[in-house]
């Protein structure tokens, strides 16, 4: 088994996953029963996410982990970067500093 990522504003151990949208995915590296994606492996190793509904549910050989960016808690001064969110007034102040 490939061993986690760790995320970059964190540090938490993370695994990277395909949607069924194609898209990437991190969710926490540990299964977590509380978790709302379901998380399994193709047959060629690609970790798959999806979101269980009441017609589809959690299968046998999936395992409910938690997306990361719900979990992420950076040091204070980068709260919003794990987002992709920038402080707008931070921004300005480096624009005022500016000669």
């Amino acid at each position: 088994m490939p061993a986690p990522s760790y995320c970059r504003v964190c540090g938490a151990a993370i695994r990277w996953t395909i949607t069924e949208a194609r898209k990437r995915l991190a969710v926490d590296a540990a299964p977590d029963p509380s978790g709302n994606t379901a998380v399994s492996r193709d047959g060629r190793g690609t970790w798959l996410s999806r979101r269980p509904t009441g017609d589809l549910p959690v299968a046998p050989y999936e395992r409910l982990h938690t997306p990361h960016v719900a979990t992420c808690l950076p040091p204070e001064p980068e709260q919003t970067r794990c987002l992709g969110l920038i402080n707008l007034s931070e921004v300005r102040e480096q624009e005022d500093d500016r000669p």
